[in-house]
């Protein structure tokens, strides 16, 4: 009975006439379509990159044509939305110009003092729908004329103006919105030539009083 020794492996039996480095296990030598395999991957990921950068210009083309139509369509509402307001005040205009006599009758009757009874509460209620409708009444004693809303139906000089100024309406103007519908009728004063406003005097009776005090 033969027994074994310990403190030796056994090792692999090596054929007769093989070297004992052929008894060792030698690594797997890379086929060529391994080696080819990581160029391969290359060109795919190349392929992928210019695919997405297609995509992506693709939308940025999109993007833009997008935005540029919702730039259009903003643009389009705003002027539908100016001409509608234009076409609802042209057609206000009209009809309240039609009612301008209407209403310079009831100013004067107002001012001598004959608006009352049943017309006066006619009178008002058309005021009041003239007005929803946006009719707007202008034109003030001692405002500076301005011949944009001012028609001068009289012209004279006074002392006490320093610029051509209105001095009475002889019609009130109306406007709805930005358009005027009529001008208001004044009568204007312009400084007197050669005159030196009131003011202008006041001022220079006050500096001499005050220059009068002072001792020398």
């Amino acid at each position: 009975m033969t027994e074994e020794t310990p403190g030796f492996d056994e090792k692999p039996d090596v054929p007769s006439g093989a070297d004992a480095d052929d008894a060792e296990p030698k690594a797997a030598t890379p086929s060529e379509e391994e080696a080819a395999a990581p160029a391969g991957d290359v060109q795919q990921t190349a392929a992928l990159t210019a695919q997405l950068d297609q995509v992506r210009t693709a939308l940025n083309e999109r993007t833009g044509d997008l935005q540029r139509l919702q730039a259009e369509y903003q643009n389009y509402r705003r002027r539908v939305e100016r001409d509608r307001v234009t076409v609802k005040e042209v057609a206000a205009a009209g009809l309240l110009s039609e009612l301008l006599p209407v209403l310079d009758d009831i100013g004067r009757a107002r001012e001598h003092g004959e608006l009352v009874g049943g017309f006066k509460a006619v009178a008002e209620s058309v005021e009041t729908v003239v007005a929803k409708i946006g009719l707007q009444q202008f034109g003030k004693e001692g405002e500076p004329f301005d011949p944009t809303i001012h028609e001068a139906l009289m012209h004279s000089y006074a002392p006490d103006v320093t610029e051509t100024t209105c001095v009475a309406i002889l019609q009130p103007g109306y406007r709805i919105g930005e358009r005027t519908i009529r001008p208001a009728r004044v009568a204007v004063a312009e400084p007197q030539p050669g005159a030196t406003p009131a003011a202008a005097n006041e001022e220079k009776a006050d500096d001499e009083e005050s220059g009068g005090t002072e001792e020398v």
